[in-house]
């Protein structure tokens, strides 16, 4: 994608990757604009980057979606770059009775939010040159996370659908891309003093460095051995992923901030954007 001279809306903008996205690409001289549910952090971004702008976004409300794409339109007419980075994640229980709040505010948020977002802005979209269409999914969608069964069938419908939808809008002026992180230090699952994790700048260079090119996957260094796993001896390969990640989670000490998760897994911990 073009990575100067754009108008980009960011969702979950207020943290992590979002934010991190936001102030890259406030640096490479775009105008962005952030959206999310939590007023303080779109003000503390916007404060620490003058010229950059926000809106208030509840991307499961679909009233909210739409009302905050008509503002959009009115106030920065020239936005030709979409980003759903707004996500949850949270750990479940995939062995037993899922908690119904938990499962539908996390298809509502990484799923079907996104789609409504997208389909909210579609139509200007089209209208614009050098237009983008961004999801973040995970390694997740490609390795699912047995311990957040959900949040992982969530991603990996992301992408089904970012493949629909570049190929039906492969006539058009619109690219679909999908932005593929691995384990990223953010506050999603308490992972910031994550030792295992990349750190979030190092990701963000390298993503933006990807996103400069023809690729319609971005797909980092770190990224690539679970994104290209799929294939006839996946099973295993997930297996034997989630019995590392469980030993790991069983050790409090091995992964700062997540230890917590490891012996109770209760639906109501949870971080977002």
């Amino acid at each position: 994608m073009r990575l100067k001279s754009n108008t980009i809306f960011i969702t979950g903008g207020g943290s992590g990757i979002g934010r991190g996205l936001a102030e890259a690409f406030h640096k490479l001289g775009n105008k962005v604009i952030i959206a999310g549910r939590r007023r303080g952090h779109l003000d503390a971004v916007v404060a620490a980057n003058p010229g950059m702008a926000a809106l208030e976004l509840d991307i499961a409300d679909p009233a909210s979606i739409n009302r905050t794409a008509k503002k959009l339109i009115k106030e920065h007419p020239d936005v030709n770059v979409l980003i759903n980075n707004a996500g949850i994640m949270q750990p479940d229980r995939a062995a037993g009775k899922m908690d119904d709040a938990l499962l539908l505010a996390t298809i509502d948020t990484n799923l079907i939010g996104p789609i409504r977002m997208t389909s909210a802005l579609i139509e200007h979209l089209k209208a614009k040159d050098s237009a983008v269409v961004a999801y973040t999914s995970s390694v997740l969608g490609f390795v699912p996370l047995a311990l957040t069964a959900v949040y992982s069938s969530t991603k990996a419908a992301l992408h089904s659908y970012a493949l629909s939808q570049r190929f039906m809008l492969r006539d058009t002026k619109v690219r679909v891309l999908e932005i593929v992180p691995p384990w990223v230090r953010t506050e999603l699952m308490n992972s910031e003093e994550a030792e295992q994790a990349m750190p979030l700048n190092q990701f963000i260079a390298e993503a933006i460095g990807v996103l400069g090119t023809d690729a319609n996957e971005i797909v980092v260094a770190a990224a690539k051995t679970l994104r290209d796993n799929a294939g006839p001896t996946e099973h295993g390969f997930v297996d034997a992923f989630n019995a590392q990640m469980l030993s790991l989670f069983r050790e409090p000490q091995a992964v700062a901030g997540i230890g917590q998760m490891a012996t109770s897994i209760e639906p109501e911990i949870q971080s977002g954007v």
